[in-house]
């Protein structure tokens, strides 16, 4: 009866809950982006990229590569180890709120001298002895430290959860980056192959006039236009060790070894998509950082519960029940019962400052949880901005470019037309060429940055993913596993 109005007591008592209740703070941002006006016309937040966002730069490479990092990518793998360990420790605190039960049975036999023997010593009569016992144990969470510590660990879980989905987010706009670099490594191959059999023809072509004396061709035109060959065919090679580091980049990224990833040249390179922003408030449900964050302020907050409840008295119930009997025969008569029941209470009186300083450093974890959370929607904002602004300026760049790559190509047909009819000599036509040869390169490089840039905007916009995509692990759901 007295077990009974304890336990009435502790459950009334559970529902207190030590610590403050968690809000997230608010953080200011700005009602639009600074660069978005002009960059792309207003769009409903519904065709924002979601799941495959690879897909909008139609690259059959990135669409077959892409979906491979979330299963194979060993950095993926690692944070969703981390992630089941997160998982793990949740049913590890909800364990703590009920009751420890045992069974303990022991068996013994013994043996002493008969009575009357000679000398005192003869036969023995063994004697048989057996228990059969059960243990229960149960500390109440009566001030809620328990319940502070399942909130702490599933915030907990919920953060390594966005840590995991921010990984394979980077993992895969990496992924992406890469094979972008890759295709402006086959393109510069390409045009560096069509520069080297533009100046092979236009050796032939010095060699022939100098040798027919068809026109006054010094002998150093002739040195001129071989440097020029030379020169070319050396930077072709070149670009081969570039281009094989980047198809071994993108082997490992994907989980496999780099001699087993063949991936066949094409210059062609991706398309260039238009990636509503929607505006900055969206940030904080669509990045994973920024939601790992949130959720590691949320566990820090529990964690001054925890240390708050520290102040007040514990209380453990104990009952054992079971039978014993010496002989054995018998054992399970209910007159062999044995029982007994418990409480015990426990409260520190004196710990010179213990509490007090573990409240403290759980008050200045939080403080320092806030600030990151700030810092990292501020890093978020200004991720936007850089590549809002980079596209912006990266798009006028690459129309100044365009006219300059046809108006070069124009100089070097002038320049070769003159050139064949004996008017200029070859250095006209060597200095024609290397403009040219300079703008397109120019003009690549600058079709990759854009490209790139979209790429770094989907992901620093979060790639489609949603805080709500968060589990709680107090309320099991089906995961899939990477």
């Amino acid at each position: 009866m007295k077990l009974c109005s304890i336990a009435a007591l502790a459950a009334c008592l559970s529902g207190c809950l030590a610590g403050p209740d968690y809000h997230r703070p608010a953080v200011p941002v700005p009602a639009r982006y600074k660069e978005s006006p002009g960059w792309t016309a207003a769009a409903p937040a519904d065709t924002a990229p979601k799941g495959e966002w690879w897909t909008a730069f139609h690259d059959p490479l990135l669409d077959r590569l892409e979906p491979r990092v979330a299963v194979a990518n060993e950095t993926v793998r690692q944070d969703y180890a981390s992630y089941e360990e997160a998982l793990a420790e949740v049913r590890v605190a909800r364990s703590e709120l009920f009751p420890t039960l045992g069974v303990t049975a022991t068996a013994t036999r013994s043996g002493g001298a008969l009575a009357g023997s000679a000398g005192g010593a003869g036969s023995t009569r063994p004697v048989n002895a057996a228990s059969l016992e059960g243990t229960a144990s149960w500390s109440p969470d009566l001030w809620g430290e328990v319940r502070r510590l399942i909130e702490e660990s599933s915030a907990t879980a919920q953060a390594d959860e966005a840590i995991l989905a921010n990984a394979t987010l980077s993992e895969q706009t990496l992924l992406a980056t890469t094979i972008i670099e890759l295709r402006l490594a086959d393109a510069e191959i390409d045009l560096e192959e069509s520069t080297v059999a533009a100046y092979r023809d236009a050796l032939r072509v010095t060699e022939q006039q100098g040798g027919a004396g068809i026109t006054a061709t010094p002998p150093s035109a002739v040195i001129t236009a071989r440097v020029a060959l030379e020169t070319a065919q050396a930077d072709l090679i070149g670009l081969g060790v570039a281009r094989a580091e980047l198809a071994h980049a993108i082997a490992v990224l994907v989980g496999e070894n780099p001699e087993d990833l063949d991936i066949p040249h094409s210059a062609v390179m991706p398309t260039l998509p238009i990636v509503p922003v929607g505006v900055p408030s969206t940030l904080l449900e669509r990045r994973p950082d920024i939601a790992a964050a949130e959720r590691t302020m949320a566990a820090e907050n529990a964690a001054i519960g925890i240390a708050v409840a520290a102040y007040y008295p514990t209380l453990s119930l104990s009952a054992d029940g079971g039978l014993s009997q010496s002989p054995l025969a018998g054992l399970l008569h209910a007159a062999n019962r044995v029982w007994s029941i418990g409480a015990t209470g426990a409260e520190t009186v004196l710990d010179f400052g213990e509490r007090h300083a573990q409240v403290q450093a759980a008050k200045a974890a939080y403080a320092g949880a806030v600030a990151s959370y700030r810092s990292t929607v501020l890093n978020a904002l200004e991720d936007v901005e850089n590549d809002l602004s980079g596209l912006r300026i990266l798009a006028q760049q690459a129309q100044a470019l365009d006219v300059a790559v046809r108006d070069a190509a124009r100089g070097t047909q002038i320049a070769l037309a003159e050139f064949q009819a004996g008017t200029v000599d070859y250095t006209t036509v060597a200095a024609a060429e290397e403009v040219q040869l300079s703008d397109e390169q120019s003009a690549l490089g600058v079709e990759e940055s854009r490209l790139i840039d979209a790429v770094a905007l989907i992901g620093d916009l979060g790639g489609g993913w949603s805080a709500s995509d968060l589990h709680d692990p107090r309320h099991p759901a089906a995961t899939a596993s990477p």
